[in-house]
């Protein structure tokens, strides 16, 4: 059996493509899902220069890159040299795809979003090989709504999104999370014990995605002062392009939690992006949460999935331009109102999919028979 794996560019398609991995590995009881001959040999296909090309491979899936790069949306000089090269890379990328369907014989792609997904795909559904879509957001992309027409099934983590596709082929299933944060309620005490914290201070946790978020970085050092004075503690993951001098050890910075399980344990509330897999895990974890979408993403997606959580009363919205002035006063006065937090949680832990990966492996499973 050879499955193919193609996505990335961030972290909330990579982690997802590891977890469906991670969990077909569990499932056929293997050591690994590599190597010619094995039960089950498991191709990952990503984006050259992008983080997938580091992290699958720490995870211990073997990698191909595509020389695939998406729209720069941002209007400078540089980036216009750069969409001006796009259709030349995306022809290469093509015939990159059909190359590696040839040579790995895939039975399966399964694509979860991200610049490679879209060659990939369309090289399998052209050699007629079954493949199937995980679709993360509450709105679907332009790429995934052309390839959902040919693609076998669609699991989607959205009710909201299901217009975009064919009916018959889709199936409500959440987005594959990392299991170690499903018990993070239980963990605070030693969560905090991890990050030597105070078990008595409220803790707040940001989150900007894994590549970081300037606005939300820039509001939250504005007004550090504010936080010290109430007596908080603080969490806070950068990303690897923001830098700050805290001379405080209640504030806790890093550019990149890779505990993130204890991270969620210890909080009290999040501030966090709107990206499809945050806001699965959040839905998981249940702690009451601000939300910051990015205006920087295609089609506005992160408006969307925050919206889906703030029209149940699931979560709180601050945009991105209105950060410096509203988000850390949002966030105290959140910590100050028990009866929010508590209605919060409930609501967000209904909207949780917990056994979204086994959902989505059973499905791939059904497709190669």
């Amino acid at each position: 059996m050879k499955i193919i794996i193609s996505g990335g560019g961030t972290g909330g398609h990579i982690f997802p493509a590891i977890a469906i991995a991670n969990e077909l590995k569990s499932r056929f009881n293997l050591p690994y899902l590599s190597g010619a001959g094995q039960a089950v040999e498991l191709l990952f296909v990503g984006a050259n220069d992008r983080m997938e090309m580091e992290k699958v491979p720490q995870a211990g899936y073997p990698i191909i890159g595509l020389n695939v790069a998406g729209i720069q949306r941002q209007i400078n000089f540089k980036n216009i040299i750069k969409n001006l090269q796009l259709p030349f890379k995306l022809v290469r990328s093509l015939l990159q795809a059909l190359q590696i369907i040839k040579d790995f014989e895939p039975d399966i792609v399964v694509g979860v979003g991200g610049y490679a997904s879209g060659p990939i795909l369309w090289a399998a559904q052209r050699k007629k090989i079954p493949t199937l879509i995980q679709e993360q957001n509450s709105f679907a992309g332009i790429t995934n709504k052309r390839l959902g027409k040919n693609a076998l099934k669609i699991c989607i983590a959205y009710q909201e999104v299901a217009q975009y596709f064919p009916k018959e082929k889709i199936v409500l299933t959440g987005n594959p999370v990392r299991k170690d944060i499903l018990n993070a309620d239980m963990l605070r005490l030693p969560a905090l014990t991890f990050f030597k914290l105070h078990p008595e201070k409220k803790t707040i946790l940001v989150i900007g995605g894994s590549l970081g978020a300037r606005s939300i970085n820039e509001a939250v050092e504005e007004h550090l002062v504010k936080i010290e004075q109430a007596g908080h503690q603080l969490i806070w993951q950068t990303g690897k392009n923001f830098s700050t001098q805290i001379h405080n050890s209640a504030f806790k910075v890093y550019n990149f939690i890779a505990e993130m399980h204890w991270a969620y344990a210890a909080a009290d509330i999040v501030i966090s992006r709107a990206g499809a897999l945050s806001v699965s895990e959040l839905c998981i974890v249940g702690k009451p949460v601000i939300l910051v979408p990015s205006p920087n993403v295609s089609e506005d997606h992160q408006t969307k999935n925050a919206m889906a959580l703030v029209h149940k009363n699931a979560a709180i919205l601050v945009k991105d331009n209105e950060a410096s002035e509203k988000l850390v006063n949002t966030a105290l006065n959140l910590l100050r109102d028990a009866e929010k937090c508590r209605n919060l949680t409930i609501n967000l832990k209904q909207l949780a999919k917990p056994k979204a990966t086994e959902e989505i492996v059973d499905e791939i499973l059904k497709l190669i028979g």
